[in-house]
């Protein structure tokens, strides 16, 4: 009965259209208060703590300095040059300039791990271009914001690090290493609609007529971008530092370059940059903690083993039973971002994964492609909500084209379910 309480009080806070914090946090008080009615203070006194224990850990330091890092290469300038060399190196053609945009998300992925920062800039320096070269509007927007769902893939990545958090067993630099192979065909599933459908509807005719930038010259004006990557994935290889200290290190790397060598972030740009990061980041922490006092109630109250005990007894088998989490995920992800989507369902979810044995990176890789997807499958699209913006477009006017690349996201998701190794092979020849 409380268990049922939990579950229906959380989702009619929902549906109330209140916060996801609030409502976690609410859903979680109220039923431990009617299961505890006899105890001193109904129990709430453990409250707090796992609050607080659910954001005080280690790895998710590195949370805020991701958000930070997204924030000082928006600005400085990185991916105009990124830009440049990707022209520069691809050429010109109906179908190259989206394809640029695609390659640059995937790059800047490798920087910040945040799509709304990625879809930002990269958005604002290729929607006006593609706009130049003949292309609609609302297939730019569709561009940019598929192309910046790839950044929570691509490693570093701010969802592995909250996954992570939530599930024991599953490292950091593991779960980072699983992320790069589909990752990278998630991009390359990207390009394939752009192509086809630019030489299909005739778009970017006028991109043949501008000019090419020189390759030598803008590839040493991207240098530095391009260093990033290597720069944070090659040091937590080498064992120079931790992926939290590699957080770090690229916020450092990142005001270097902005200050020192490109000169487009000045002592007065740090104020809204460091101020929007600690706005995203204490929104990150606040349903952190929320979470925390959701999953304390899931646990005490006898949720999550019984759902897996009748899970496992439905006879769906191994497969059979993932294939529908994932199928009932893309639907729930369509409404509910994607860090609320972690913190909901990975606890309900883990007994689940220990029953089945599934593996937890290959899980949590495949759960990161669905909180991709959602990033620009309307209504809850993010990364489309920013590169709609930008564009000066309406979401519902992408959604002729969003389906293609939606329908490419679904093909990735499938062959990481059905061959476990393109997540696994990776991780397993690095050691983790």
């Amino acid at each position: 009965m409380i268990a049922a309480f939990l579950l229906v009080s959380f989702a009619v806070f929902l549906l109330m259209g209140m916060p996801i914090a609030i409502g976690l946090t609410l859903a979680g008080l109220l039923s431990i208060g009617f299961a505890n009615a006899d105890s001193s203070w109904f129990g709430l006194m453990a409250v707090p703590q796992n609050f607080y224990s659910s954001i005080a850990k280690y790895p998710l330091l590195a949370l805020p300095m991701f958000v930070l890092v997204g924030s000082i290469f928006d600005r400085s300038g990185v991916a105009q040059r990124m830009v440049n060399f990707a022209v520069a190196c691809l050429g010109r053609g109906p179908g190259m300039l989206p394809t640029v945009a695609i390659l640059v998300a995937m790059l800047l992925g490798g920087i910040s791990g945040s799509g709304p920062a990625t879809a930002a800039a990269v958005g604002a320096v290729m929607i006006a271009a593609m706009a130049r070269a003949g292309y609609p509007a609302p297939f730019s927007a569709t561009v940019v914001g598929a192309a910046a769902a790839t950044d929570i893939l691509i490693p570093p990545s701010i969802a592995f690090v909250v996954y992570s958090v939530l599930v024991p067993g599953a490292s950091v630099p593991a779960l980072f290493a699983a992320g790069m192979i589909p990752g990278l065909m998630a991009g390359l599933a990207l390009i394939v609609p752009t192509i086809l459908l630019s030489r299909k509807h005739g778009f970017g005719q006028a991109e043949r007529a501008l000019p090419r930038p020189p390759f030598w010259a803008s590839l040493r004006e991207a240098s530095w971008g391009l260093a990033a990557p290597l720069l944070i994935l090659g040091g937590m290889r080498l064992g120079l530092f931790t992926p939290t200290e590699a957080a770090v290190v690229a916020v450092a790397y990142g005001l270097f370059v902005g200050m020192v060598v490109h000169r487009t972030i000045g002592w007065r740009d740090l104020y809204p940059i460091f101020r929007e990061a600690a706005d995203i980041s204490a929104v990150i922490m606040l349903i952190l903690g929320a979470a925390g006092v959701f999953s304390y109630a899931l646990n005490t109250l006898g949720v999550a083993d019984p759902i897996a005990q009748w899970v496992k007894a439905a006879g769906l088998g191994s497969l059979g039973t993932l294939a529908l989490v994932l199928v009932a995920l893309l639907v729930v992800s369509m409404f509910i971002d994607g860090v609320s989507i972690f913190l909901i369902f990975v606890p309900l979810l883990y007994p689940v994964a220990q029953a089945f044995q599934w593996n937890l990176v290959w899980l949590g890789v495949l759960f990161t492609l669905v909180v991709a997807k959602a990033q620009f499958t309307p209504p809850m699209a993010i990364n489309l909500m920013v590169s709609c913006r930008l564009a000066g477009v309406t979401v519902e006017s992408t959604v002729p084209w969003v389906l293609w690349f939606i329908v490419s996201f679904l093909v990735v998701i499938a062959a990481v379910f059905f061959f476990p190794g393109l997540a696994l092979w990776l991780p397993q020849r690095l050691g983790y």
